[in-house]
């Protein structure tokens, strides 16, 4: 989908076909922006971003967005197209960064911040409270239980915030808080997607 999977071993999809996203709907729709052509680098695909976002719809407006393993950035920019109010993009790699750097220039936007950096020394420290986060972590390191530990203990997420959260299929159902219900789930290809909601304590 939108991030690194090169651990999976996978080959990337040729230039041809990753090198741009496109956003859906809201207000730069039919906008292209192009995707630096990292290894393993595969933008979330229109059809499976679509369901996402019929999902996400009456929850978006005035929203402050997460994206924690940004990529190329699909996720997050179609939220803050669709009227989300602020994002915040974590890359790790110096290209892919550089090019959501440029993309964000492009689209004239004040309402986006973007940190190379690694996602989990992100949030092992005091966070703000988000309404949505988007988490699609590189396959097959392990690292889902870490990320929604730190979420929840370092208070990252509002008290109602929505979770979109894709990993492999293979993995079955994560090990989520108790108070994260489920509220929407499906799978396409090698993966699966699910949105939770989480539920005020």
């Amino acid at each position: 989908m939108t991030r690194r999977k090169t651990h999976s071993g996978h080959k990337a999809n040729p230039p041809s076909q990753a090198g741009f996203v496109r956003i859906i709907s809201g207000r730069w729709r039919g906008r292209k922006l192009p995707v630096h052509d990292v290894a393993g680098l595969r933008p979330t695909t229109d059809r499976v971003k679509e369901t996402v976002f019929n999902w996400l719809a009456p929850d978006i407006h005035g929203s402050r967005c997460l994206d924690l393993f940004a990529g190329s950035g699909s996720l997050g920019l179609e939220a803050l197209s669709r009227g989300a109010e602020h994002l915040t993009l974590l890359e790790l790699d110096t290209q892919a960064a550089s090019q959501l750097k440029r993309n964000l220039d492009t689209l004239a936007t004040d309402k986006a911040e973007l940190h190379q950096t690694d996602s989990l020394a992100f949030l092992n420290k005091p966070g703000s409270a988000f309404d949505l986060v988007f988490i699609d972590p590189p396959f097959r390191r392990d690292m889902l239980p870490e990320v929604i530990r730190l979420l929840e203990s370092n208070g990252w997420l509002a008290p109602q915030a929505l979770i979109y959260l894709e990993a492999e299929k293979e993995l079955g159902l994560p090990d989520t808080p108790e108070h994260w219900q489920l509220i929407k789930e499906k799978s396409a290809g090698q993966v699966c997607y699910r949105l939770y909601q989480r539920e005020e304590i």
